[in-house]
């Protein structure tokens, strides 16, 4: 669908409906096609994700995240090689 200038300003609401609906809308100055009308693209769908919703089921037992080293594990992290050969 092709309108010149002063049809799109008369008409701005349908242009836009019908671009959403699918329609290839161009406006034209003089008969002379100078843009097209097109949506915008969503940014992100929604992914159902909810923050929260593993609150209380997941954790960190205070004694095995904070527990110093042994001396076998403190001299394994300070002497053992930069990348270990299995």
């Amino acid at each position: 669908m092709i309108f010149n200038m002063h049809q799109a300003k008369t008409q701005l609401s349908k242009l836009v409906a019908a671009a959403l609906a699918g329609e290839e809308v161009v406006i034209a100055r003089d008969g002379t096609p100078l843009v097209t009308l097109t949506p915008v693209a969503t940014a992100c769908k929604p992914t159902g994700r909810r923050p929260g919703t593993l609150k209380g089921l997941i954790g960190v037992p205070d004694d095995a995240a904070f527990a110093p080293l042994s001396e076998d594990e403190l001299r394994e992290w300070e002497d053992g090689p930069v990348y270990p050969v299995d």
